[in-house]
């Protein structure tokens, strides 16, 4: 085997290794970015009630969005259910239902991820009946 060949084997696994090392990044930041819209847009009503948005758009890059559902996770969920136990460890009410809708993006700002949160008013089932 040529020295070239090695070291092109060394680059190829050194490569492959910071991938992992990066993909495996991507959640808990995702998580935290996802945490940190919620902290930073919560609004102290009184003592006892601080309101939250109740939606979240989670934008991943392409390479990101094919990594996570790669594993076969279910990326919407994880992050409404991990969002939802961050709530209730902080004593925060959402401003309605929670959502958390992900989509895939060509272009978001750092590369990887972009998190938005929002109010989303809550629509009664009356919105949806159909007139006599």
């Amino acid at each position: 085997m040529s020295a070239l060949t090695e070291l092109e084997r060394a680059l190829e696994n050194r490569w492959k290794a910071l991938r992992t090392r990066i993909a495996r990044r991507d959640p808990v930041e995702l998580l935290d970015a996802l945490h940190r819209e919620c902290d930073a847009n919560a609004v102290v009503c009184s003592q006892r009630r601080i309101m939250v948005p109740n939606a979240y758009d989670v934008e991943l890059a392409e390479s990101v969005h094919d990594e996570l559902t790669r594993r076969g996770s279910h990326v919407g969920q994880a992050l409404t259910d991990s969002l939802a136990r961050h709530a209730e460890r902080h004593g925060y009410e959402w401003a309605g239902p929670l959502t958390v809708h992900v989509t895939r993006s060509g272009q978001v700002p750092n590369g990887r991820y972009r998190v938005v949160g929002r109010v989303m008013p809550h629509v009664s089932a009356q919105a949806f009946r159909t007139p006599a």
